[in-house]
């Protein structure tokens, strides 16, 4: 072998040092608003076109078992943001801030040297608990994705200006009604499945495909910023993940505990932790994402600091899980059109079984997605000038037994919901009545009652309670 040869294989040597070595990687999240994971085809989906977020599973990882705790928009992030539960945070209900004493992601990269920056959507708070370099809100009205791109750009520019690593956090708007974004036309509503879920109106066909308009522009901005980190020679020193938050506001997911609504989508680019299409199968939750990138940036964590757990050696292959159970909450107080209503949902799964508990099983839940219905199913006399989704529903001739069912569903549920994901991953069939799951459902109960004491939430109703009693001197201050 010649010296030049050898000079020029220490070269890259040295290249791969500075790259993979001392070089502090970077971390880009890019948060969706209210979007289901089962339109991304990277999890089955087949109408909803996806191809950079799809892409990005087939060169990175993708989490099969991610959860959130909350499936409405303050709580997820701050979820998110603070690796603490959402009880803890005390932000169980939407619109809710932080308590004081909260640290987040910020408070741990900012003193090694990184610049933690959120983009578009916000929705948490107080400042002194998310600290963040604040980049600016985006437009929900137009298309976003050209501001959003100008933004990150200028801010990746001036990091490169100061010499500091960077943690940005982009938060698009897409996804959440009302829905103005991306090209409708692009789809057509004859054409696309309504899952089994839903009740196939036309009505709500016209709702998916501008939901799905939306979904397609979101992933159009996936794609423009791995192409901008691309071109900037940072993909292979970034942490690039992508997530669809908690579930559409379409029935049966947001605002509830079942699986459409809890089961978040997460694919990710992780620089020299995974193979290429690495799927992680093991139950993570989103409390579990500030832990691992602390960890892996080189951040510290003081003890208890975090509820949830790093997931880096998952993603180096080892089997051993990180959680027996993910837990869930939900809570109508706080939320539009149903500020009063007392109608906690608590919910426990593993990697095969959900269980769902309303303690207020004999009242109604409902938001404001859901009140057309039920106006309609409580006055036969009502009758909208313009038909939504769920009113659709109430107003079809003819509808079939499982068809009735959903509609009975939408506000009414039984006090226990136990369905095995494996055999039943839309969660239709509820076997809590059913002899041969008893021990299942045994089991579960135990652990989440156990669960909600630790937390000082055995009673769910009183809790909830006491959100509505805080929310009504609040109100009488302004």
């Amino acid at each position: 072998m010649n010296s030049l040869h050898l000079i020029t294989l220490f070269g890259l040597f040295l290249c791969s040092l500075s790259v993979h070595g001392t070089e502090k990687l970077n971390v880009v999240f890019i948060l969706a608003d209210d979007m289901s994971r089962d339109t991304w085809g990277a999890y089955g989906g087949k109408d909803c076109r996806t191809p950079n977020i799809d892409q990005l599973a087939k060169d990175g990882i993708r989490f099969d078992r991610a959860y959130c705790t909350v499936a409405m928009c303050a709580p997820f992030r701050q979820e998110l943001y603070s690796g603490r539960s959402p009880w803890r945070t005390g932000t169980l209900p939407n619109h809710s801030k932080s308590v004081s004493e909260t640290k987040s992601i910020v408070h741990y990269l900012k003193p090694i040297g990184y610049r933690v920056a959120l983009l578009g959507k916000s929705h948490v708070g107080p400042n002194e608990c998310y600290p963040f370099e604040r980049l600016g809100d985006v437009s929900k009205r137009v298309d976003a994705n050209p501001e959003t791109l100008d933004k990150a750009k200028a801010f990746m520019d001036d990091c490169r200006k100061t010499k500091n690593p960077f943690c940005l956090f982009i938060g698009s708007h897409d996804s959440h009604a009302p829905f103005t974004t991306g090209d409708p036309s692009a789809y057509d509503a004859k054409k696309i499945t309504v899952p089994p879920y839903w009740v196939d109106t036309p009505e709500l066909r016209e709702v998916m495909i501008q939901y799905y308009a939306e979904i397609t522009n979101f992933d159009r901005l996936v794609g423009m910023m791995r192409q901008e980190l691309e071109k900037r020679n940072l993909w292979e020193n970034t942490i690039f993940m992508v997530c669809s938050e908690q579930g559409t506001q379409l029935p049966f997911a947001k605002w509830t505990c079942y699986d459409n609504g809890l089961h978040t989508g997460l694919v990710a680019h992780w620089p020299n932790r995974s193979k290429p299409g690495s799927v992680i199968k093991e139950l993570i939750s989103t409390a579990d994402i500030t832990p691992s990138l602390v960890e892996e940036l080189g951040g510290k964590l003081q003890k208890n600091a975090v509820d949830g757990k790093s997931f880096l050696n998952l993603l180096k292959g080892q089997k051993e899980p990180i959680h027996k159970y993910v837990y869930g909450a939900f809570t109508n107080c706080r939320i539009i059109d149903n500020r009063e209503r007392v109608y906690p949902i608590r919910s426990i799964r593993n990697k095969r079984y959900s269980l769902i508990y309303n303690p207020n099983h004999e009242s109604k839940t409902s938001n404001v997605t859901l009140t057309q219905a039920l106006k309609m199913i409580e006055d036969a006399k009502t009758k909208p000038k313009e038909l939504n989704p769920t009113g659709s529903w109430v107003a079809k001739p003819d509808k079939s037994k499982m068809e009735q069912a959903l509609v009975h569903k939408l506000h009414n549920r039984d006090e226990f919901e136990l369905y095995d994901l494996q055999k039943d991953p839309f969660e239709m069939n509820n076997l809590a009545d059913d002899p041969k799951h008893q021990k299942v459902q045994s089991r579960l109960k135990s652990a989440l009652m156990a669960k909600l004491k630790e937390l000082d939430d055995s009673n769910p109703i009183t809790t909830e309670k006491g959100f509505f009693s805080v929310s009504v001197k609040k109100s009488k201050k302004n």
